[in-house]
This record gives structure tokens, sequence and C-alpha cells, in this order.
């Protein structure tokens, strides 16, 4: 009996040990996650994204945005690496390029060239024939574009976009969900905005000391830029040019949700997806860093992880909300923006789902 109470008692010696003192990736930074409200008031649930309509996307996976061209045509990349070229009205699918990363964002340019984030390779350009260039994975001050993730371009060719964590690359920590992850549990200020200007061939720092920074897009008139700020849950909007510029404000916050990709539509205002419902854990030991290294040395099966639940919001350049779009059954889930096609849909990404997803507007 005393030696299996010994036993025991060395086990547990053993256990708190691990749970207190294992090296693990991240430093933690304590902060106070501000109160969750939940999906009331203008996020009260619904069940709109149900009515969504799909298009299969032969085996792959993970359609994190997408392009409309000049055409109609639809591109998205995937989790494989490949980009797809999509006619919902033809029902075609096939695969356009394979930029050999993991392309996040993409974008086509007023002059219809088509660029992506790729958060492996970095700033991408990609020919009408599927040639891939490579336009920055450096700044020009020599720093790694380490998570390429979003971008918009101007109307004068100035391409805008995030490097979510200068920290936590995406091919470095195993994909860009393990990096991710780690960099909100870390919560350092290791997101930037980055500005690609194409005649000189320059990649310069727009904004730094972001809590991964996310989706991207500019206004109409190029007057400001919006940028999703994960690991805050909220939308920051940074002024590019009128008496403000220079300076950033806080245009949405304490979402209920982690806010992804932003896309500007036609009329001047945007949607953006919330690719999952906060997590009650992960609010409550934000200000013990001790607390979040203890859940990184868990096992990865009972770790908080990221809840199905369908969730896009349109919403204008002052903040006003205009649509909110949810699943909360999430049958297509872990959404990660909308996107205008121009000819009567509203294009709905996801994280991981094997289909694109797509609302026809009344």
């Amino acid at each position: 009996m005393n030696k299996t109470i010994g036993y025991c008692a060395g086990l547990l010696v053993v256990g708190v040990a691990y749970l207190l003192f294992w090296p693990v990736p991240i430093d933690p930074v304590a902060w106070y996650a501000p109160k969750n409200n939940g999906y009331v008031g203008d996020f009260k649930e619904n069940t709109r994204l149900q009515a969504l309509k799909f298009v299969d996307l032969n085996g792959e996976s993970g359609p994190e945005d997408a392009a409309v061209a000049p055409d109609g045509s639809i591109f998205l990349p995937t989790h494989s690496g490949k980009i797809l070229r999509i006619n919902i009205a033809e029902g075609s699918v096939a695969t356009f390029a394979n930029p050999g990363g993991r392309v996040l964002g993409m974008e086509f340019s007023d002059a219809g060239e088509l660029y992506a984030a790729d958060a492996y390779r970095g700033l991408l350009k990609i020919s009408s024939d599927g040639i891939v260039t490579v336009l920055a994975n450096t700044t020009s001050d020599g720093s790694s574009i380490r998570f390429a993730n979003d971008l918009d371009v101007d109307r004068d060719g100035t391409i805008y976009f995030s490097d979510a964590s200068t920290k936590f690359g995406a091919e470095a920590n195993g994909g860009t969900l393990p990096a991710s992850l780690r960099d909100l549990m870390e919560h350092g200020p290791h997101g930037r905005i980055l500005k690609y200007d194409p005649r000189a061939k320059q990649t310069t720092t727009v904004l730094e000391g972001l809590s991964f920074a996310n989706g991207v897009a500019l206004s109409r008139d190029g007057s400001y830029l919006l940028i999703a700020e994960t690991g805050t849950y909220r939308v920051l909007k940074h002024w590019l040019a009128g008496p403000k510029i220079g300076q950033t404000e806080t245009l949405l916050e304490n979402l209920p949700g982690f806010p992804d990709n932003i896309n500007g539509n036609p009329d001047g205002t945007f949607w953006m997806g919330l690719v999952s419902p906060r997590s009650p854990v992960v609010d409550l030991v934000s200000s013990s860093p001790l607390l979040r290294k203890i859940i990184l040395r868990l096992p990865a099966a009972i770790r908080p992880k990221p809840q199905r639940y369908g969730f896009a919001m349109r919403f204008e350049g002052d903040g006003k909300l205009l649509e909110v779009l949810q699943d909360p059954a999430g049958n297509y889930a872990l959404v990660t923006g909308g996107i205008d096609s121009g000819d009567g849909r509203v294009l709905i990404t996801s994280l991981t789902e094997t289909r694109l997803g797509y609302l026809e507007k009344p």
C-alpha cells in the first residue's frame, strides 16, 4: 500500500512539474479580455446562413478567400496550395495555378491583375496563365514576411497586406492554424500591416504592434484602411489620407467572435467573417500568462478548439452594422468572410469547408 501511495505521489509531482515548467514555444503577455456579451442586440442569433447554396470543390478544402475576375470567374485558394477557378453559372471547377504555398487572401486590381497573400511565400502576383511571381518575402529593411494573410489593392496599384505574426511564421510552426493559435495564446504585438509600392518595388511598414493582424480592406476612395485585429476582437481604421492621415481608430470592438477577412463591396460597405465564437476559457485566462502556458502543455485533444458556428457581417465604414448572417448549427462553419460577386450573389468563404458557399440576393 505504501509503495502504491508513493508511486501515485511521484506521478502527481511529475505531472504538476510538467504542467508548470515544461518548455512551450510561447511567452504569454497578460491582457484583460473585454466581457463577452455574446449573440445579443445587433448580433442576435439567426439562421440566415442556412439558406446557403454550394459549389463542391472536387476534393479540395479551405476556401479562405475569393476574388472575382473582370469576366465574373471566381478564384479561390485551398489547403492543398492550389488556386481554383470557378464559374457558378456553368458549374465548372478547375485548377488555375499552384503557387506551392498556402494562399490566404486574393484580390484583383482595377487593371485585372491577380495578387495573393501567401502565408508561406509572401506577396505574389499571378498571371492570367497561372505563372507565379514573388513580389515580396521580406520588407525593404530586410525583415522576413512570415505570415502574409490578407490584402487589398489601391487604384494606383499600391498593395496593402497583413503579416499576421512576425514571431510565429505559418510554415515554421506547422501550418496556418497551429501558428495562429500560438500567436493568439501569446497575445504578443507581432502583427503588422505592410505596403508594397509596385513602382519602387519596395515593401515598407504602415502599422505594427498588432495582435494577429488579419483581414485588410481599403475604402473606395483609398482614404483609409480597415484591419481585423483578431487577438483583440476588434476592427481598426487606419487613415491613409486627409486630416487624420497616419492616425488609427477603433471602429468595432468587443466582437462576439474572432474576426478574419474583410472585403470591400461596390457600394462602399464591407463584409467580414467571424471564424469562431470566442472561447470562455481563453478569455478567462487572458490575464494569466502561467495558465495560458499550462493550456498549451495539455494534450491537444483537450485544449480549447474553434467552435463550429457560421457568422458573417456587413457594415459601413463608420462602423454601422447592416447585416448579420448566422448558422448556429455550424452546417457551414469557420466562416472567414463574404465577397460580393457582382452578379447578385454573396460568396461565403471558410477555413475548412470542402464547398464554397453563396447566397443569392433577393
